[in-house]
C-alpha cells in the first residue's frame, strides 16, 4: 500500500508542529503502538552507535540485538536520504 503524497505532507506537517518534548511524547504515544516505538527507539540507539564508530558486533552485543538489524541501521545511516546524518549532526555536535 503506498501512502498517498497528500497524507505524507500532512504527516510532515503534524510532526514539524512538535514544540516540546512533552509534546513529542503525547503524539507518540497516540500515534504508535508500544512496539512501534520500541523498533523506532532502537533503530536510533543503534544508528547513534554506528556513527559513534563502533562495530556491529559490538553494537549488536550491546544493544542485544541481531546483526542484521545493526546491518540493515548501517544501510540506512550510509544509503539513507541523510536524515539520521543530520539528526546525529544537529543534535550531538558542540558549538565551537
Amino acid at each position: 500500500m503506498t501512502v498517498p503524497l497528500r497524507h505524507y505532507k500532512e504527516l510532515c506537517i503534524l510532526f514539524a508542529s512538535i514544540e516540546t518534548k512533552e509534546e513529542a511524547n503525547m503524539l507518540l504515544k497516540d500515534i504508535l503502538t508500544p512496539q512501534e516505538i520500541e523498533s523506532i527507539a532502537e533503530r536510533w540507539q543503534l544508528v547513534q552507535q554506528l556513527a559513534s564508530g563502533k562495530t556491529q558486533r559490538q553494537i549488536s552485543k550491546d544493544l542485544n540485538v541481531s546483526i542484521s538489524k545493526v546491518t540493515r541501521g548501517s544501510r540506512f545511516l550510509k544509503y539513507g536520504t541523510g536524515g539520521f546524518k543530520f539528526f546525529i549532526e544537529k543534535l550531538f555536535s558542540k558549538p565551537t
